[in-house]
């Protein structure tokens, strides 16, 4: 198989840190990782819009020579095609808790904050819009609150002391807004603590890059 990739952009950067965890852990998956360079357009190319027509990254393509062309799809895809080393949890609710998580990070912080990098400082040269990215600065800060409260009862990580897809989304867009220097993580100190944890773990730091 080969994932089709590129560094720092937030959905790419999940499935890198997911197959970096499951390295990490013993359970390396035998994916070649091919990058495409979305700085000069490659993206746009017919070489990859044959892989996927929306030109959009990461792209898996199967040993059958098909695609699989969303990060969580991806995942999911892999975690239960190896399933020894799976980083969902085996129990039912906590499954389900863990998922949970993971969507409220993604639909309510993560995917906002993907669209606020371009609105503040967009690294494809896309124009800025002050008045969008206030509004989304505005959007996510009641997620921010809720995650900052669900690391209350001092858990390692996102959905307890085990690694989850909860923090590998969140970490990724947290990398996504660092590279344009921007802070949105304000005063939670539990956030931060997690924040830090997570970037020292061995394949956060084989990852990301900022």
């Amino acid at each position: 198989m080969k994932l089709y990739t590129v560094p720092v952009a937030p959905n790419p950067t999940k499935v890198m840190l997911y197959l970096a965890e499951r390295a990490e852990a013993g359970h390396a998956l035998p994916i070649e990782q091919k990058i495409v360079n979305t700085l000069k357009g490659r993206q746009r190319e017919p070489e990859h819009l044959a892989r996927n027509p929306f030109g959009t990254l990461p792209v898996l393509e199967l040993d059958d020579g098909s695609y699989l062309r969303e990060s969580l799809a991806i995942i999911d895809y892999l975690e239960s095609r190896y399933p020894d080393g799976a980083l969902a949890p085996s129990e039912p609710e906590t499954r389900a808790r863990a998922r949970d998580l993971e969507r409220i990070v993604e639909l309510k912080i993560a995917n906002p904050l993907a669209i606020y990098v371009h609105y503040k400082k967009s690294p494809l040269g896309m124009p800025p819009d002050p008045v969008q990215a206030a509004a989304i600065e505005k959007q996510i800060q009641a997620p921010l609150d809720f995650v900052e409260e669900t690391l209350g009862d001092g858990r390692e990580l996102l959905t307890g002391n085990s690694v989850s897809t909860a923090d590998l989304t969140l970490a990724s867009h947290l990398q996504f807004v660092r590279f344009i220097d921007i802070d949105i993580l304000g005063e939670r100190p539990r956030l931060r603590d997690w924040d830090t944890r997570y970037r020292a773990r061995p394949a956060a730091k084989a990852v990301l890059q900022c």
